[in-house]
């Protein structure tokens, strides 16, 4: 997986700039720069969060791994199904989006 992706997350979590959850991603769908889905996530909830997110024209990045690889990858000790960064430049978007695509 993607260092940039990594060191993204980390810093998320340390700074306290991100939603964890999908319930808690939808709820505050506006506060969102970039959100981050494991394959956890259910169908359903997946295409209600890329739903609402299309709406507010926040990209979603699907991770190739589960929610405990996905937990693991952001340094906490239990499992992430979806995260939701809220600071985040435009630079970094664009990297880690382009990053992921070419893979």
């Amino acid at each position: 997986m993607s260092k940039l992706l990594e060191k993204t997350l980390k810093d998320a979590i340390k700074e306290k700039k991100r939603i964890l959850g999908s319930k808690q991603i939808l709820a505050a769908m506006q506060n969102s720069k970039l959100i981050v889905l494991s394959q956890s996530v259910s169908k359903e909830t997946e295409e209600k969060i890329q739903k609402s997110a299309k709406k507010e024209k926040v990209p979603t990045l699907n991770f190739e791994g589960t929610s405990v690889a996905l937990g693991r990858l952001c340094g906490l000790q239990f499992r992430v199904s979806a995260i939701s960064l809220t600071t985040l430049s435009d630079t970094n978007i664009k990297s880690l989006l382009k990053e992921t695509k070419d893979k």
